[in-house]
């Protein structure tokens, strides 16, 4: 017999013989006693088996309990994280390099060496109704340098962030549904294109100045406080507009004002599963600066900080995967501001995607474009990626990739060309 039934078996052995015992202690009627033991036909003793029942019965309760007790704890593991909460992220290593002749505008010091980086990515998402949802998107990273930074050769990376190794919460907002059509957001850290009805491009990027079809002026967002709504019908037609307010969290100007930097962004788009396209008008006042997919002249624009933009978009893919016909995503922008003179700027996009070519599930992806240039540009700028996504298996994707283009030097004004070279390895969870 183990210890600890044998500890069952001589407590429960002691709870029985104690009031025998105490009993014995008081005054003792003789008379009373032989009347009750004349009165039973036959007596009972006390041996090894009298009380076998009753400890069985004990350490059987006791151990249902002890069985009930760790199930109720095992649930509460389970359900200290709620329920209706899901989560999953990625990590990404990334070693690359980039070449070129102007130091100065791609961070002198970090220009033709070897960097390897990281960023660690998860995204929480609850529900409370099963129609709504509070995404939290947390995300910590060490890139610095060319991989971080907005540049006239557009070499951020889409897996590029700075976050000097501190987890912070990089977005986080709520969107619910009301009626079976239209949807809402709103949100103390969101972008724009996050809110939009229409998917613009799905064209898979390496490179951030190739995301949304080209993120110049009029896709060209800021994480800020925001709000928005959309409307999707079941014949593929959508229409969404929303804002985002760069200085809405706090000083000096607060939220939707004639001083604090914001952009009002309205799209129209049908879509089928084949193909879609869109045109969206974002406005933006008081100074507002994004987009990635620019040059110096396009950015630094004369006016007042205001602008008018506008973005067409379209995609199509062929039927089945694995053949010699890419899925196509293209983009045009253009911008203008108040200024008299030297205020409009274009750019334009293709990114071209073969997939399960090699390898199930691989992608080869293609894309060149024209940064948003302004039309006095004294060189045409040009932008260009070509990348394989391969499967290692289903939670880890390799991918080497090589870029490059041309701009032109901040202080001399001649072309300068860009070469880069990077190898992203993902593990996602």
């Amino acid at each position: 017999m183990k210890l600890f039934q044998q500890l069952l078996v001589a407590g429960a052995s002691v709870s029985l013989i104690a009031p025998i015992a105490a009993q014995a202690s008081d005054v003792v009627n003789i008379e009373e006693m032989n009347s009750y033991a004349r009165s039973q036909k036959k007596s009972s003793r006390l041996d090894s088996k009298t009380f076998i029942n009753e400890v069985s019965e004990d350490i059987a309760n006791l151990k249902g309990r002890v069985d009930g007790l760790e199930a109720r704890q095992n649930n509460f593991e389970a359900g200290g994280f709620s329920d209706t909460t899901t989560m999953d992220g990625k990590a990404i290593f990334t070693v690359g390099s980039v070449d070129t002749e102007d130091a100065t505008n791609l961070s002198e010091g970090y220009t033709g060496k070897i960097m390897a980086n990281y960023t660690y990515t998860m995204n929480l998402n609850s529900s409370f109704t099963g129609d709504d949802n509070l995404y939290v998107r947390l995300k910590t990273g060490n890139h610095d340098g060319w991989s971080d930074i907005k540049t006239p050769y557009n070499t951020y990376l889409v897996a590029g962030t700075g976050k000097s190794d501190k987890l912070n919460v990089d977005k986080i907002w709520y969107s619910t549904a009301l009626g079976e059509r239209n949807t809402i957001w709103i949100g103390p850290k969101i972008e724009n294109y996050y809110m939009h009805a229409t998917t613009p491009s799905i064209y898979k990027p390496v490179l951030k100045a190739f995301t949304l079809g080209g993120n110049a002026a009029a896709y060209g967002a800021s994480t800020s406080p925001g709000a928005g709504w959309a409307y999707n019908a079941d014949n593929g037609f959508a229409i969404s507009s929303n804002f985002t307010s760069q200085q809405g969290k706090g000083a000096p100007h607060g939220l939707i004002n004639d001083q604090s930097p914001t952009s009002w962004a309205t799209q129209v788009g049908y879509t089928q599963p084949q193909y879609s396209v869109s045109a969206i008008m974002n406005l933006k006042y008081n100074g507002w600066s994004d987009s990635y997919f620019k040059t110096s002249d396009g950015s630094a624009r004369p006016g007042d900080g205001s602008s008018t933009n506008i973005g067409l978009r379209g995609w199509w893919r062929p039927e089945s995967t694995g053949t010699a016909t890419p899925s196509i995503s293209v983009g045009y922008d253009t911008s203008e501001t108040d200024a008299t003179g030297n205020s409009n700027t274009t750019a334009y996009f293709v990114g071209l995607t073969w997939q399960d070519m090699i390898n199930a599930d691989d992608r080869i992806g293609v894309a060149f474009g024209q940064p948003q240039k302004h039309e006095d540009d004294t060189v045409d700028p040009f932008l260009y990626e070509v990348y394989y996504d391969y499967p290692v298996n289903d939670s880890i994707t390799v991918t080497p990739a090589f870029f490059g283009g041309k701009s032109k030097h901040g202080s001399t004004g001649k072309e300068v060309d860009m070469t880069g070279y990077v190898l992203n390895t993902t593990f996602k969870f």
